[in-house]
């Protein structure tokens, strides 16, 4: 780790700690956001973490920022003991509401099902929020889906919907425009405003998606309405 401060604004810096992403990072940047926390206080306005940077909004000079992070950088150890949540998320993977889940499996030469199995088959680390509110970025998906971003991204994306880009994976919180490569669509609710934190998901979290039938989707509370053809 070779940590570089990069100016953002006159009262935000960028700490970059990584130039790759990589789970392995996960333990340090959480480390590192809980020091930066403790170490500004009441001095920070707002913390975001991202794969391989944390962006620090502050309310003190830049000179005293710069010197805060430091302090929080000091002897920093990986926060190995303080994993995130293990958390399932239920899926209805279905062309009707995730046409790519036909199109990768073509790609892949299998069947829709092993698409499924292979995208249910490991566990998420959430890396950052991001996008939209509750909106969780995770990875890696094994090397066979990675899949490039619609080059032609969709106007309307229904919230739930669960998708693919390179070797990330994320579900849309909310009603949307989106690019991913959509699969199914989860009934889980993964931003609410009465929720402590609001998002289901946080950086740290691990996640495991869980595939279920169109009743089970649509009894939890699941939209089950096909996704609209778009010009």
């Amino acid at each position: 780790m070779k940590p570089r401060i990069e100016a953002v604004a006159i009262d935000c810096l960028m700490l970059r700690l990584f130039e790759s992403i990589d789970e392995a990072h996960m333990p340090w940047m959480l480390a590192a956001s809980r020091r930066l926390r403790q170490v500004f206080g009441t001095r920070l306005v707002e913390l975001v973490p991202s794969y391989t940077t944390l962006m620090i909004q502050f309310d003190c000079s830049p000179g005293e920022a710069r010197s805060l992070i430091g302090e929080a950088l000091r002897d920093l150890q990986p926060d190995s003991g303080r994993a995130g949540r293990r958390m399932d998320i239920p899926v209805w993977y279905d062309a009707s509401v995730g046409p790519e889940l036909k199109v990768l499996a073509a790609r892949c030469g299998v069947a829709q099902s092993e698409i499924v199995r292979r995208h249910t088959g490991r566990e998420y680390q959430v890396f950052a929020l991001g996008f939209a509110p509750g909106f969780a970025f995770m990875g890696l998906v094994e090397e066979s889906l990675a899949s490039p971003r619609l080059a032609t991204p969709r106007k309307r994306v229904a919230a739930g919907s669960v998708g693919i880009a390179e070797r990330q994976t994320a579900a849309y919180p909310a009603l949307s425009p989106g690019g991913w490569n959509l699969i199914g669509r989860t009934p889980a609710a993964l931003f609410d405003r009465d929720r402590d934190g609001y998002s289901l998901l946080q950086p740290g979290d691990r996640v495991r998606f869980v595939a279920i039938g169109r009743d089970e989707f649509t009894r939890l509370g699941g939209d089950d309405s096909p996704l609209e053809e778009q010009p």
